[in-house]
C-alpha cells in the first residue's frame, strides 16, 4: 500500500444537507456539552439542513479556529458524536464529516467573512505553529492584536502538517488554515528556532507585550529497554515528519529508512502508533506489527483507527513487551525478543518504531532565567491570567505545559491563554497609562 490520498471521503452537498436534517436540535445538546471548545453543534447543523453554508461556518468560527482540521481528526467518537442521542439507535449525526463539509465548502466557494480589526492593541510574539499556537494566534489577532508566529520548521503547521499522515489530514488542508491565519494579520517566520536564533529576552527587546510558547511536547522519552539504542530503533514523530518531507519533494526516498518490504514493529497504543503502523505499509513495509502492553479495550488510539489499521493489514501483539532489541547490520535489526502473558519469544524484525510518549525540549527553558518547570520538564503556569508562567509576560499552553492531550483540547487551552494575554496587556498597558508602571 503506498497511497497517501485522504481515506475518509466528504459528503457531497445533497448527502450533506440530508444528514443535517437528521438532526433532532436537542434543548439539551449532550454533543455541545461534549465538544471540548463548547462549538455550537445544533445551531450550526440546523442552518446547514436549510442550506444556510455562510451561516454555518460563521457560527462554527465562534469557537473553532481549525474547523476543516477538526472536521477530519477530531475524536468525535469519544466527544461530539458519542454523545448524540441518536447512538441510543447506533444512527448518531455524523457531526465531524458535517463539520468538514462546511470548512471545505466555505473555502472553495472563496468566501470572506471576517472584518479584520486593526491592531492596536499590543504585540505578541507566538512560539510554535501547532493548534495551540495557530489558535492563540487567531484569537489575538481577531482582538486586534499585532502576532508574529515563529516556526522552526521550513513550513507552519507544527503536528498537523509533521505528525499526522496525509490520508488522515491532507497537507493543503493544513496550509490553507495556515494562509486563512495570514489573511488575519499575523504574520509567520519559519525557520525561527526560538533558545537558538532568538531566546525570549530577545523577542522583549524587540518589543512584544507577551510571548506566547506553543511548542508542544517532541522530545521522546526513552525506554529503559536493551538495545535501545540500536540504529534500527525510531521514533514516531521523527518517522512521520521524515515522511512528510518526502511526500512534500524536501528529502529523498533514502532517508526514509523504514519500507521496502521490511518487517516493521511499533510500540504503543495511541494514535500515534496507528499512524505510524499505517504509513509504514504505505512506504512499503512488508508486515507491520502494533506490540501492545495491554488489551483492546484499554487501548487509548480510537477505535475507528485500530479497526482502519486492521482492515489495511496491521497485525497486533497484545499485553506484550519488547524487552531486547538485538541490533543487525546498517540501520536494520536482526531482532525483537518480546514477552507476551510471561512467554518470551524472538520475532525477525528489522525496524522497530516506539511511540509510547513525549516530552517537551528545553531550548527554550534553558537558554530563559525565571521559566519554571516540573520534574519532567513541562512548563508551570497559573490560573490567573490563564497560561503565565513564572516568568511576567511569558505565557505557555498546550502539550508543553501538560494539558491537553488532542488538536482540540491543545485548541480549548489555547482559547483561555488568549483571554489570559489579552487580561494582561491591557492591564499593563492601563497601568502605564495612569503613570503607575515604567
Amino acid at each position: 500500500m503506498t497511497n497517501f490520498q485522504e481515506v475518509n471521503k466528504s459528503f457531497t452537498v445533497s448527502e450533506a444537507i440530508r444528514e443535517a436534517q437528521r438532526c433532532l436540535n436537542c434543548k439539551v445538546a449532550q454533543c455541545q456539552k461534549a465538544c471540548p471548545v463548547n462549538n455550537k453543534i445544533p445551531e450550526w447543523i440546523a442552518e446547514l439542513g436549510k442550506g444556510n453554508f455562510g451561516n454555518a461556518i460563521q457560527i462554527i468560527r465562534e469557537r473553532s479556529n481549525l474547523p476543516a482540521v477538526c472536521g477530519r481528526v477530531c475524536a468525535h467518537e469519544r466527544q461530539c458524536e458519542g454523545h448524540c442521542i441518536l447512538n441510543k439507535k447506533d444512527q448518531h449525526i455524523e457531526i465531524g464529516k458535517l463539520e468538514r463539509f462546511v470548512a471545505d465548502f466555505d473555502f472553495d466557494a472563496g468566501l470572506d467573512h471576517e472584518n479584520v480589526p486593526e491592531k492596536t492593541k499590543g504585540r505578541v510574539a507566538v512560539i510554535g505553529s501547532g493548534p495551540a499556537g495557530l489558535t492563540t494566534a487567531a484569537d489575538l489577532a481577531r482582538k486586534g492584536f499585532a502576532v508574529e508566529v515563529f516556526e522552526m520548521e521550513e513550513e507552519a503547521g507544527g503536528v498537523l502538517l509533521y505528525g499526522i499522515p496525509e490520508y488522515r489530514l491532507p497537507k493543503e488542508v493544513v496550509r490553507r488554515e495556515v494562509r486563512g491565519l495570514e489573511a488575519l494579520g499575523v504574520t509567520i517566520r519559519c525557520s525561527t528556532t526560538i533558545g537558538v536564533d532568538y531566546t525570549i529576552d530577545d523577542l522583549f527587546a524587540q518589543g512584544f507585550d507577551a510571548i506566547f510558547i506553543g511548542t508542544g511536547a517532541g522530545l521522546p522519552i526513552p525506554l529503559p529497554t536493551e538495545g535501545m539504542d540500536a540504529a534500527g530503533v525510531c521514533q514516531a514523530l521523527h518517522f512521520l515528519r521524515k515522511v512528510q518531507l518526502y511526500n512534500s519533494g524536501h528529502i529523498s526516498r533514502d532517508e526514509v529508512i523504514i519500507g521496502n518490504g521490511d518487517r516493521v514493529f511499533v510500540i504503543g497504543g495511541g494514535n500515534t502508533a496507528m499512524d505510524s503502523a499505517r504509513t509504514a505499509l504505505r512506504m512499503g513495509s512488508k508486515e507491520v506489527t502494533v506490540v501492545y502492553r495491554r488489551t483492546l479495550d484499554k487501548m487509548r488510539a480510537l477505535r475507528s483507527e485500530y479497526e482502519d489499521a486492521v482492515a489495511e493489514g496491521v497485525k497486533f501483539l497484545w499485553e506484550s513487551n519488547v524487552v531486547r532489541v538485538n541490533a543487525g547490520e546498517g540501520t536494520n535489526l536482526r531482532s525483537l525478543i518480546i514477552e507476551t502473558r510471561g512467554e518470551e519469544k524472538e520475532y525477525p524484525a528489522d525496524h522497530l518504531v516506539q511511540a509510547v510518549g513525549n516530552a517537551p525540549a528545553a531550548r527554550i527553558v534553558s537558554t530563559t532565567k525565571g521559566i519554571n518547570v516540573d520534574e519532567r520538564g513541562y512548563v508551570l503556569t497559573r490560573e490567573e491570567p490563564y497560561g503565565m508562567t513564572s516568568r511576567v509576560g511569558v505565557f505557555a499552553g498546550g502539550d508543553v505545559s501538560d494539558r491537553p492531550a488532542t488538536v482540540v483540547h491543545a485548541m480549548r487551552d489555547a482559547k483561555k491563554v488568549a483571554e489570559g494575554i489579552e487580561q494582561y496587556i491591557s492591564a499593563r498597558k492601563l497601568m502605564e497609562k495612569i503613570g503607575l508602571q515604567e
